[in-house]
């Protein structure tokens, strides 16, 4: 079970990167951010499945899409200068809650 939750970590670390490239791929007319955003976009989705294999569907999608907004979220704001106001942050920390709460019960759901 521990390695089905480091594997949704590091696939939910991953969705960042690929929405990274995906915007530096300005709508797929660069070939190379095109490719990498292709690239890490199945690496992604291959770890998330990995994790479902033990992990339930519902649990799963929720920790990765909870991890990837988080990430996304900082490279926004660190990267592309995206303002975040103290009324996201205090929703940012509710999906961090929730994400270890969906940790600590994955096993009673």
């Amino acid at each position: 079970m521990e390695l089905a939750w480091f594997i949704i970590s590091i696939s939910g670390m991953m969705e960042p990167c690929w929405v990274y490239t995906l915007k530096k791929s300005n709508t797929f007319k660069s070939v190379g951010w095109s490719v990498a955003t292709i690239i890490l976009l199945t690496i992604d989705i291959y770890l998330l499945s990995l994790a479902m294999r033990t992990i339930g569907v519902s649990i799963s999608y929720a920790v990765w899409t909870g991890i990837g907004s988080i990430g996304t979220m900082v490279i926004g704001v660190s990267v592309f200068k995206e303002k975040l106001s103290r009324v996201g942050l205090v929703f940012i920390v509710m999906i961090i809650a929730g994400i270890v709460g969906l940790n600590f019960t994955a096993g009673n759901v």
